[in-house]
């Protein structure tokens, strides 16, 4: 027996109706969202599904192009000189006023001349957020191309991985960027580093990931505008020497050391605007002042040992209301007398014991007036 159909008053019958495309129907902003959560590459293969969804991914907001991915292959070694194209081709196909985001993950063999070229294409697209992984191949490296960064007025945030060689023999202008992340990059020099960060006028947010000594002796941190430092020190995973560190950040407001063993300094300018510091791992360090640089701070997390660090004597925590020691440490409890006696305006103390299972929650004391100096936990 026949089925009938029947119409509605546009004159498409029930089967039209069912094999009618309704998601190229919707608006393109949210035909954008969709495509966003997918992968570039995966995003950029629809447009092989109609005249509708020819050029949707060119306005992409967002770009990640990884070269470990193949949506047709599903090949984990692709041809670094196939992937190299196929990320140039998409850049210049991109039309986006703004490119908010470009990740780009690739191998350290691929050729300088070709990570030139898609900064430099990002950079005339406006690109506000950059990150460029690097892993090692064979030990090769990356090194980015200095010209690129001796001016750009629209990146945001710029993050750089692994295996990549950093050479600024003049200084940097990067007048926009708020965030910089650095993780085990290699600078040429000293004054690498100092061309880079005095090229950032405007960076609130630095953090640094390396191994003491790898690439310059003393790592040095002048950054007026800056507010948020990290520093973890990989040495303690398997080092390449002492080395220093010397920061001159007058605006920092939060501070996040870790893994400063057995280097030969650490010297940190008074920091009067800071609000917290976090100082972990810190032993053996020839000449440093890292506990008399945080005077002016309202909250410390120590996990450290009196024995292992400089403790200033006659000097006040004025400004300190809530600390946290790490209890497995070695005579901790010097620590936090020395500690008492020196912050008048303590309210909130947190002592935690990581070794012992028994008392691996934390224990607050709570206080609506300051601490009594001769007070005992």
């Amino acid at each position: 027996m026949e089925q009938k159909f029947k119409t509605d008053g546009l004159g498409l019958s029930n089967r039209d109706a069912m094999n009618k495309d309704r998601i190229s129907d919707l608006p393109d902003a949210l035909l954008l969202q969709i495509l966003s959560s997918l992968p570039t590459e995966n995003a950029i293969a629809t447009s092989v599904l109609s005249k509708r969804w020819r050029s949707l991914w060119t306005m992409l907001p967002k770009l990640k192009f990884d070269c470990d991915f193949n949506p047709v292959l599903d090949d984990n070694n692709i041809d670094p000189h196939m992937f190299s194209e196929n990320v140039y081709r998409s850049l210049s196909l991109h039309k986006a006023p703004v490119l908010e985001s470009l990740h780009l993950s690739f191998e350290g063999r691929t050729d300088c001349s070709d990570v030139g070229i898609w900064i430099a294409t990002a950079f005339a697209r406006c690109v506000r957020k950059l990150v460029l992984d690097s892993f090692y191949q064979e030990d090769q490296t990356v090194t980015l191309p200095s010209v690129l960064f001796s001016y750009n007025d629209t990146l945001e945030i710029l993050k750089l991985k692994c295996a990549i060689d950093l050479e600024f023999p003049s200084r940097v202008c990067l007048k926009s960027l708020r965030k910089l992340y650095l993780y085990q990059v290699h600078f040429k020099d000293e004054d690498s580093v100092s061309n880079l960060l005095c090229g950032c006028p405007s960076l609130e947010d630095l953090v640094v990931h390396r191994y003491s000594n790898a690439d310059v002796a003393t790592f040095t941190i002048a950054a007026p505008s800056l507010q948020r430092l990290t520093i973890e020190d990989l040495r303690q995973e398997g080092g390449y020497g002492n080395g220093g560190y010397v920061i001159n950040a007058p605006a920092l407001k939060y501070l996040n050391i870790n893994g400063f063993i057995d280097i030969e300094s650490c010297l940190i300018d008074k920091a009067l605007e800071l609000v917290e510091a976090k100082i972990s791992n810190v032993s053996d360090i020839a000449n440093e002042n890292i506990l008399e640089s945080l005077t002016s701070a309202k909250r410390l997390i120590l996990h450290l040992s009196p024995l292992e660090i400089k403790v200033p004597t006659g000097k006040s925590f004025d400004q300190l209301v809530c600390l946290e020691l790490l209890t497995h440490e070695r005579e901790w409890w010097n620590l936090l007398s020395i500690m008492l006696d020196s912050s008048p305006k303590l309210q909130i103390l947190k002592l935690t014991d990581v070794s012992n299972f028994a008392t691996q929650l934390p224990f607050f004391f709570v206080s609506t007036t300051p601490l009594s100096g001769n007070l005992l936990i």
